[in-house]
């Protein structure tokens, strides 16, 4: 395993983390495909193994239960002073006022929720899910930095919004002193590069590293074109990833992978890791060699050209936030 700071932060995180949204009671959410608690348990013990000590869920994920599997893993298969502890708060819990948004109410109610659900009493890298329009900015950033000098939260990240919206948000954190986000969590891979247009370079500049999740784009990236799976014949959110001018470019990771006699997801992922501003790539594991080949992908240096060959038949597409 390699390590690197998040961002312009101290704060060390693995090079691959664990992406928890495959874990959950599979009835209780939006996926029907998650692993409940006896299925998920070898992936934990996995990442602790492989040294994967930074392990991302959401509150959202599977309506809780996901933290609540991830609490408890944290305490069957490593230490609490060993693992990386992120999670979100925004996403809808209940139809109460503190169910959902930024709001004051609603921060303070979630991430006393999500400490309970995860076993702790803190969280080292807190981000809001999405922007909340209809809660003032200030109030946003106030109430997270208050959390952060509680002590129920070390770092501050942001989830897939517009640069102007995440460049408000640390503008009015800068000029209050208060604290700032450290990490962006947004949807970058070789098939959706979208990113790269404003939210990269604005990261770069201020020092905030990006946790990028589906860098496989859901699988689409770990696979020839036209291979199914049980996830992408089910899952409504993947099947979004379809699109035929992807081919080129799915065909290429293919040819590069051939040719290096490795699995497409390493190519996949070697590329991803060699941009800069990339802190942890968010990988989500439901196979034994999930994790594994993603590792590996660490060892694996791609040359100038085989990233122009990757990079040169992408088409610009509508941002995607899913």
């Amino acid at each position: 395993m390699e390590y690197a700071r998040l961002g312009g932060t101290g704060l060390t995180v693995s090079r691959i983390g664990l992406g928890c949204m495959s874990y959950g009671d599979p009835a209780a959410g939006m996926h029907r495909w998650t692993l409940d608690e006896d299925d998920a348990a070898p992936f934990f013990r996995q990442a602790v193994e492989l040294g994967v000590t930074f392990w991302d869920t959401a509150n959202v994920y599977q309506g809780g239960t996901s933290e609540e599997l991830v609490g408890r893993a944290v305490d069957r298969f490593s230490r609490r002073e060993d693992v990386v502890l992120a999670t979100k708060v925004s996403g809808r819990m209940h139809d109460g006022p503190g169910g959902s948004g930024l709001s004051r109410k609603a921060i303070l109610e979630q991430v006393d929720a999500s400490l309970r659900r995860l076993g702790t009493d803190h969280i080292d890298v807190y981000y809001v899910h999405r922007f909340d329009p209809e809660t003032p900015v200030a109030e946003i950033m106030a109430t997270l930095d208050g959390l952060v000098r509680a002590g129920k939260v070390r770092y501050l990240g942001a989830s897939s919004m517009w640069a102007w919206q995440f460049a408000k948000m640390q503008h009015v954190a800068v000029v209050n002193g208060w604290t700032a986000f450290s990490a962006m969590q947004d949807q970058y891979n070789v098939l959706k590069r979208e990113e790269e247009r404003d939210m990269i370079p604005m990261c770069l500049d201020q020092g905030v590293g990006l946790t990028p999740y589906s860098p496989l784009a859901k699988g689409r990236a770990a696979r020839p074109w036209g291979g199914a799976t049980t996830r992408s014949t089910s899952d409504t959110v993947a099947e979004a990833f379809d699109r035929d001018v992807d081919k080129p470019v799915v065909d290429a990771l293919q040819e590069v992978a051939e040719a290096r006699g490795v699995p497409m997801a390493g190519v996949a992922l070697a590329w991803l890791l060699s941009k800069p501003v990339v802190s942890c790539p968010i990988v989500g594991a439901t196979k034994p060699h999930h994790l594994s080949d993603a590792v590996a992908a660490l060892d694996l240096r791609l040359t100038t050209g085989e990233i122009a060959e990757l990079e040169e038949h992408y088409a610009p597409q509508d941002n995607y936030w899913w």
